[in-house]
Order: structure tokens, then sequence, then C-alpha cells
């Protein structure tokens, strides 16, 4: 028996389906507020952790009888780590809800936390501070990918703000040992271990699966070179889209290599540069510090203006000011003020730079992986690098050599900017 006709078509004149469609609903918060505070929270720590390896060379040199070089394997070991727990996090980062993304990361940065702090041996130590980067990575990784299409036009200030206390931490990490002393560090380490587990309980205020980068919306977006690609358009229709996709994530990569280094030669070299140059060690090391601490105030003041202004000119004047004040740091006189400066305007590179990339390739799901991964090698290769540079030309040339690289990028986010404008007007 086969039903009537009209049967299988009364369902199409239900009254319900001449009625126009009602608003559609909000969509659910990436993270809730009480979910966006602990993440600020995490960021301090990772901070901290980060920050605590350098200050606690001193007594682990003595407990383990190491030499310089074998000690500051502890934070290499936690870098390798952390480029690592990028790259293992981003292949589940769609996969696996995001609240088991990011409490596995708290509690591997938490056990490795707590392993280098009972470490017996320097060899179990070096593997702690391992699994310590691991969390690291999944909770950089994690949280900068979710800020930067979390929150629409805001995007960019939240990053700006999340970043920023990651400085907070790593100014609070170095004060911490000083107060406590560097002989108590494995303390610190497994206080810290015990400060993760707290935000465990905040997880359940992030959104498990987070919307793709091209729903999200904001002033100043870039648009996506590969946009014009559509599902029927043919191989040689693609290729040339293909080509700029990929020369923009070259670019993108080499932006923040580049600024890393200039972050980390600064940090390593500018005690050096100004005690070469006259200033006293403690001189030389307050200002230092004050580098550090602009660039932490420097993420909290571009929040507001990333509301009213595009990532392409933020990013543009960040990279210009930072030229101007390093090439002001070969001057003495000057010297701590500028790299002040330079600490100000390199602040909000990084954070800013993420969204950008997210509406500039919002096809390309592993560009932001790539390019926090980058960073971490930038940081990691920048000290041999400019080492040998140094080491050919002289301490005295430190800020020039680094205005060099800070005009790299300056080029680099030029050329960004006119290749995203270009798609734009030809669209």
């Amino acid at each position: 028996m086969t039903d009537h006709p009209t049967a299988q078509r009364a369902p199409a004149t239900h009254p319900h389906s001449l009625a126009p469609p009602g608003p559609a609903a909000p969509p659910t918060p990436v993270f809730t507020a009480s979910a966006a505070v602990a993440s600020c929270a995490g960021f301090v720590l990772i901070g901290a952790l980060q920050a605590l390896y350098g200050p606690s060379i001193p007594s682990l040199r003595d407990e383990f009888g190491l030499s310089p070089s074998a000690a500051g394997l502890g934070l290499s070991a936690h870098f390798v780590g952390g480029v690592a727990g990028v790259l293992l996090f981003d292949r589940r980062y769609g996969r696996t809800g995001n609240r088991r993304i990011l409490g596995a990361s708290y509690l591997l940065m938490a056990a490795g936390a707590a392993g280098f702090a009972l470490a017996p041996d320097w060899p179990v130590a070096l593997v702690a501070a391992f699994v310590a980067g691991l969390g690291f990575g999944g909770i950089d990784y994690g949280l900068n990918q979710l800020f930067s299409i979390g929150f629409g036009h805001r995007s960019t200030a939240m990053l700006n703000i999340l970043n920023a206390h990651f400085g907070i931490g790593a100014i609070l990490g170095p004060a911490l040992v000083g107060v406590v002393g560097s002989e108590h560090y494995r303390a610190l380490f497994l206080a810290f271990a015990l400060a993760n587990l707290p935000l465990l309980l905040c997880l359940g205020g992030v959104r498990s699966h987070a919307p793709h980068p091209t729903d999200q919306t904001g002033t100043g977006s870039d648009p996506d070179p590969t946009a014009g690609a559509h599902p029927g358009t043919g191989a040689a229709d693609r290729a040339p889209a293909n080509a700029a996709l990929h020369s923009v994530l070259a670019v993108f990569v080499t932006l923040y290599v580049l600024h890393v280094g200039i972050e980390a030669g600064v940090g390593g070299w500018e005690p050096t540069h100004l005690e070469t140059v006259g200033y006293g060690a403690g001189a030389a090391a307050t200002a230092t510090s004050v580098y550090w601490l602009m660039m932490t105030v420097g993420r909290f003041l571009v929040a507001p203006i990333a509301l009213r202004f595009s990532a392409r000119a933020i990013i543009t004047v960040s990279c210009a000011g930072m030229t101007a004040c390093l090439l002001l740091a070969g001057v003495p006189d000057l010297a701590p003020y500028a790299y002040a400066g330079v600490g100000l305007f390199i602040a909000p590179i990084f954070p800013t730079g993420l969204p950008w990339l997210n509406r500039a390739a919002p096809r390309a799901r592993r560009a932001g992986a790539v390019v926090i991964a980058a960073s971490m090698l930038g940081g990691v290769a920048a000290g041999p690098a400019l080492g040998r540079t140094i080491e050919w030309s002289g301490v005295r040339a430190v800020p020039l050599i680094l205005a060099a690289v800070s005009a790299a990028c300056l080029a680099a986010t030029l050329w960004l900017a006119r290749a995203t404008q270009t798609h734009r007007t030809s669209a």
C-alpha cells in the first residue's frame, strides 16, 4: 500500500511554515565573565612560571652542581615543551572540547611545576620542565586562539588585556624569588603548581566548541586573501588565491619571529649595553625592569584604542615607534628612556596580530598555531643569533642591530597592510 500523494504534501501547508522567522537567538558567548577573569589569572601564572627559571639558576647550580649553560637548559626545556604543546593541542582544536584542552593544559603545567619542585636530580627536573612547557604551550595557544575569535569586535582589546596579565606574572615571578630567596625555589614552583588547580573550576564558563573565525566580525577587519576562491572554481583559479594565502602566512611568521627576537634581545642585552655606555649595574637593571613594565602597561593602554582603530594601523604605528626608539637608544643619554619606549611600542604587536591573522586567513586553520610556535622559536633563536652578531660588531651596536630588525618588522607590516587592502578594493 502506498500513501496518497496529497498526504506527502500536507506538511507544506502547515501554518507555521508560512510565518516569518523570528529573530535569531544570540550566540552563546565563548567566555562567561568569570571564565574570562580566570583566563587572565591563568596568563599571570604562565608569565610567572616562565620568569621563575632564571632567578632560580644560582640555587640550581649549587644543588645539582651545574655549569651556567647546563642550568639554563631548564628554561630551554620549558620552551621546547611550549612549542610541542602548541602544535599538539592545535591538532586537537575543534575535535576535543575547549574545556578539555584547557583542563589538560592546566593539569600538565601543574604536574610539571610540581615535578620540577620535587625532582631528585637534574635529568628529572628537565623532564618536568618539558611537561610544564607542554601545558604552558596549550594554555598560551588555547586562550590566545579563543580570545582572538571569542569577543567579536572587542577581540583585539581583550587579547591585549589577556597578554598584559602575562606581563604581570613575568614581573611578579622574579619579585617573589627576590622576597623569599632563590634557595626556596622548590616552594615557589610547588605553590605555583597548586595555584593552577582552582582555575579548573572556572572552565565550565568556557564554550566547549568555539565558532570559526569567519563567523566573527569586528572593526577594522581585514579580508581573507583566499575569499575569492569558491568551491566551484577550478585549480587554475585557486592557484593565485593559495599563493596569496601562503605569502600572507609567511610574512606573518616573519613578523612574529622578528618582533619576539627584538623583545628577547632588548630584555637580554639592555643591561649590558647600558653598562657599556656608562651606567651603573643597578641603574641598568632598573631600566630593564622598566622596559618589561612598559610592555605590560602598553597592552592595557592599547585595549581601548583597539576598539576604534584597525589591527593594521596599530601594528604599523607600533613598528614605526619601536624602530625610532631603538635608533634613539644609540644615544647614551637617551638610552634608558628609549628602551622604555621600545617596551611601550612593542607591547601590542603579539596580541593585536592574532585577530588580524584570523580575519586575513580564516581558512588556514593552523595559522594561529604556526605563528605562536614561531614566536617561541624566535625567542629561543634570538640569543645565539644576536650574540654572534654582537661579537662581530660590539656591544655599543646593540640598539642599531635591533633597529635594523625592527625596520624589517615595519616592512613586513606594510606589506601585509597593502596585500589585504588590495584584496579589499578588488573584491
